[in-house]
């Protein structure tokens, strides 16, 4: 490649690395803010295909109490993301519910796996991909949150 194309080549990397340092963070937390409040809405309108899994996971609880409390948590964190003041609860808010999502893996491996260990099923593939949702989480409020300022 010559010098001239180089340079141009280069001025467009420098550009598009700038556009993702501006946006990137604010779209993935709409991103994460969409995707709660979207799989929220779902079940306490009793559409959700987690409702069985979720009912099965926390079986101590009616699930026609717990989906629908479920729900209106997980549109509360869709919010909270999508308003800067309201991050950091909704971050603790995420933390708090996607810990539970986990929950099947352990104590319905006959439905999180085809294979156990190492083939998941649908319902744990889809349980797996929220590490890529608290990763997410995780980067936003690194990002995004300031320290608690000292009273004093």
């Amino acid at each position: 490649m010559d010098t001239e194309n180089r340079q141009k080549v280069m001025a467009l990397d420098e550009r598009i690395i700038l556009l993702l340092d501006e946006y990137s963070v604010s779209l993935l937390r709409y991103s994460l803010a969409v995707i709660f409040f979207w799989f929220g809405v779902l079940k306490p309108i009793g559409v959700s295909s987690a409702t069985e899994i979720v009912s099965k996971t926390v079986y101590f609880l009616p699930p026609e109490l717990f989906v629908p409390v479920l729900g209106v948590w997980e549109m509360l964190i869709g919010v909270c993301l999508l308003h800067e003041r309201l991050l950091r609860a909704g971050i603790a808010l995420l933390l708090l519910q996607i810990a539970g999502t986990f929950l099947p893996l352990v104590l319905l491996p006959d439905v999180s796996f085809t294979t156990f260990p190492l083939v998941p099923s649908l319902e744990g593939q889809y349980i797996l991909k929220n590490l890529v949702l608290i990763s997410g989480a995780l980067v936003v409020a690194s990002y995004s949150l300031d320290p608690i300022p000292d009273s004093e």
